[in-house]
């Protein structure tokens, strides 16, 4: 029982934008007390039921692939979505420059070859090499493939001809979640998931 009240259930704004993650604990606290609803995907459109909804719909929705949290009275459904009811605002997160966002940036293609790499055969380069007054800021670090990578070195791009394929910079600010792709534990939050990734930010 622990472990399913901890499960991660997404939280939209009241303008239907994913913010946040929480645990199914916290979603139905917010929701007995009014402060969300939950949105429902099951019937293939997007629905909302606040508790008391929720309580009875779960007693006629049965399916392998559904959850419920049982007490000694009744039983209810596990949550996979909640809208808040008062909330309308994006939270206020800066792009973190970790290899992670450097590789989403950059679609894990190596900036000087063009080839695009597994993440385990990537690197990231300073367009100009620390040693030379290089900072590691978004517009100065690229993915790079290792044999690349190796190539070029500490030297500057136009001592070895190896210009990078795009001018990096900083991606656009986006809606920011701990979430990978891969790891999406259920399709109906991908309808609502702008993906990236948080990692160790980098610095110099």
């Amino acid at each position: 029982m622990e472990a399913l009240l901890n499960r991660p259930v997404l939280v939209l704004n009241r303008l239907w934008q994913a913010v946040s993650v929480c645990t199914v604990r916290r979603a139905f606290s917010l929701l007995y007390l009014g402060q969300a609803q939950v949105v429902d995907a099951s019937t293939g459109e997007f629905q909302t039921l606040d508790f008391g909804a929720w309580h009875d719909f779960s007693q006629f929705h049965e399916g392998a692939e559904h959850e419920f949290v049982r007490s000694v009275n009744f039983r209810i459904r596990v949550p996979q979505i909640i809208v808040l009811m008062m909330f309308d605002r994006l939270p206020k997160k800066d792009v973190k420059l970790t290899r992670n966002n450097i590789f989403e940036r950059d679609h894990h293609t190596c900036q000087y070859c063009g080839v695009r790499f597994d993440r385990k055969d990537l690197n990231i380069d300073h367009v100009v090499p620390r040693d030379k007054g290089g900072k590691t800021t978004w517009d100065n670090v690229v993915c790079s493939c290792i044999p690349c990578n190796t190539r070029k070195g500490n030297h500057l791009t136009h001592e070895i001809g190896m210009k990078p394929l795009t001018k990096p910079k900083k991606p656009k600010l986006r809606t920011f979640l701990n979430i990978h792709v891969s790891n999406v534990p259920h399709d109906s939050w991908k309808h609502f998931l702008d993906v990236a990734y948080w990692n160790v930010e980098l610095s110099d």
